[in-house]
């Protein structure tokens, strides 16, 4: 019975091990310092990213983003099937200037990490839907992160759970 009981926990722990080291996420290398950037920043605003980034197949650099004139993606999120978010997707094209490949990373990572919208059509912010001057949100990069972060769903959901309202009424 010993045996038996012993073999069984082996067993287990080999499957568990062989389940557990199967969740992880296919992050692009270029992309990896950007990540960790967002996820210091996350950590700086008391953000927990680890149950999504494992909702995560991988974080890519990809070259089938449209490309056309009124008609170009600088970055998505990808869905599955059930509608479930799996894939951060940045084109190829936002590699060209590290300030733009920056603010698209951000932007894909705040949909995903922080439940964050567009906030408008055009307006300088990094979560615009497009931008006509990246370098004037590069240009004041630490006031477009802490917005970013101050006003994400995520960030006022945790703030207002921990609100704690006083009665001085004697």
């Amino acid at each position: 019975m010993r045996k038996c009981a012993f073999v069984f926990l082996i067993l287990f722990l080999s499957l568990s091990s062989y389940l557990y080291s199967q969740k992880s996420v296919d992050i692009d290398g270029r992309l990896q310092p950007l990540l960790n950037e967002f996820f210091e920043q996350c950590e700086k605003y008391g953000i927990d990213y680890h149950a999504k980034l494992f909702q995560l197949e991988n974080i890519d650099i990809v070259s089938s983003l449209p490309l056309e004139e009124k008609n170009t993606v600088l970055g998505k999120v990808s869905r599955n099937a059930s509608g479930k978010v799996n894939q951060i997707l940045i084109s190829w094209a936002a590699m060209l200037d590290p300030e733009i490949l920056k603010i698209v990373a951000f932007h894909e990572f705040a949909h995903h990490f922080l439940d964050c919208k567009h906030t408008c059509q055009d307006c300088n912010e990094i979560m615009a839907v497009t931008n006509i001057s990246y370098f004037a949100i590069a240009q004041d990069w630490e006031n477009q992160v802490e917005t970013l972060f101050k006003t994400s769903p995520i960030y006022l959901a945790n703030n207002k759970a921990q609100t704690v309202v006083v009665n001085t009424f004697n």
